[in-house]
């Protein structure tokens, strides 16, 4: 199988820089997601990967080669994209078999690595079928074969499961994920789907208007994040912000509340902060909800403004004056508009970044 390795690569349409000196190493059977909004430049590196887009400077590296002037047949690698791209007048057989015949493999092999293919994604008895007669994941199923056929390098998948419906879309996950165990093939995901990241990918990239913000394992993407878009781009419910000012008693002034901070927490960020304008961060798991204010914690009234029942969890929808707070909290916690409030931040989980630069102090 292989590595693969982007140093410095920029790539530029018109006057949108769309990869801006972006450098990321996937290892030897990783599974690394490109994670990030739309637009944010994930799929042309997929794309310059692939060789479907030239780099305007950088090298791109699969194994020990490189591969910049490599025409995309040559690179040994295979794609699966968001639209499936099946033959319709094919049958799910002839699709599959397809890039193996452009290969000029014997009939006997194609046979042979189409039944392999077919029994491993469990769509044996699909074969014979035209893709109009199969349903999206089916056709999923058939995509990832297309591409498993070719035994390449490496899988590039660009939002492959996009299509299909939320249940299917959950299962469809996990099946993926175990597949590229068992092949142990090096493959880059890319997606816009901070879930889909978090529990597909070894590591996640987050880019940002083609800039690299974070390649880290996804544990420490979510605890550790490196800035405030990071904290904020992943996460569900998203983490809460505010802008605050660190006054000289360590107390961050919100207008809407005061929080009072550790020492040592308020030295460290004013000894790399810019400025005295920073941001607070709490995400909503770790904001406490009660009807009574917490004795010798810093507590905050709160009013109901809406919830948001999941199911297993429940969703409250709070203000502080004009700052909304989502807090996450047990779904047999009974609230009433009516009721007086009260919260509280875990102390070990709050986050502060720099107003300035977004960079994360604490």
């Amino acid at each position: 199988m292989a590595k693969i390795i982007l140093k410095n690569v920029t790539k530029q349409f018109d006057d949108v820089i769309a990869l801006n000196n972006l450098n990321l190493d996937a290892k030897d059977k990783e599974f690394l997601v490109l994670l990030g909004p739309s637009g944010c430049g994930k799929t042309t590196a997929l794309r310059c990967i692939a060789g479907l887009e030239t780099p305007d400077k950088g090298e791109i590296y699969i194994g020990d080669r490189l591969v910049n002037d490599l025409d995309p047949k040559e690179r040994d690698v295979a794609m699966v994209f968001q639209s499936y791209a099946l033959y319709p007048h094919m049958t799910v057989f002839k699709n599959l078999a397809f890039p193996l015949e452009n290969m000029k493999f014997s009939k006997k092999e194609i046979k042979n690595k189409v039944r392999r293919a077919a029994e491993l994604l469990k769509i044996e008895s699909l074969l014979e079928r035209k893709p109009k007669q199969l349903s999206g994941g089916q056709r999923q199923r058939v995509a990832l074969g297309r591409a498993i056929v070719r035994e390449p390098k490496v899988f590039l998948m660009d939002e492959p499961l996009s299509n299909l419906d939320a249940k299917l879309r959950i299962h469809m996950r996990a099946e993926l994920k175990k597949l590229q165990e068992e092949l142990g093939v090096t493959t880059i995901y890319v997606t816009h789907d901070q879930v889909e990241a978090m529990t597909m990918g070894d590591k996640i990239a987050i880019l940002k208007d083609g800039v690299l913000q974070q390649f880290d394992p996804p544990s420490k993407i979510y605890t550790r994040p490196t800035n405030v878009f990071v904290a904020g781009f992943v996460g569900s419910p998203p983490i809460n912000l505010f802008d605050c000012i660190l006054q000289e008693d360590f107390m961050l002034d919100a207008e809407a509340f005061k929080y009072p901070l550790p020492k040592a927490v308020a030295e460290a960020a004013r000894a790399t902060a810019t400025s005295e304008k920073l941001i607070l961060g709490i995400r909503p798991q770790d904001v406490h909800v009660s009807k009574d204010a917490k004795v010798g914690e810093p507590s905050f009234r709160a009013d109901l403004y809406m919830t948001e029942p999941l199911g297993d969890v429940l969703i409250l929808n709070l203000k502080i004056e004009a700052n909304l707070v989502k807090a996450m909290v047990n779904p047999d916690f009974k609230v009433e508009k009516s009721d007086k409030l009260w919260i509280t931040f875990r102390e070990d989980k709050i986050y502060l970044f720099d107003k300035n630069t977004g960079r994360t102090l604490a």
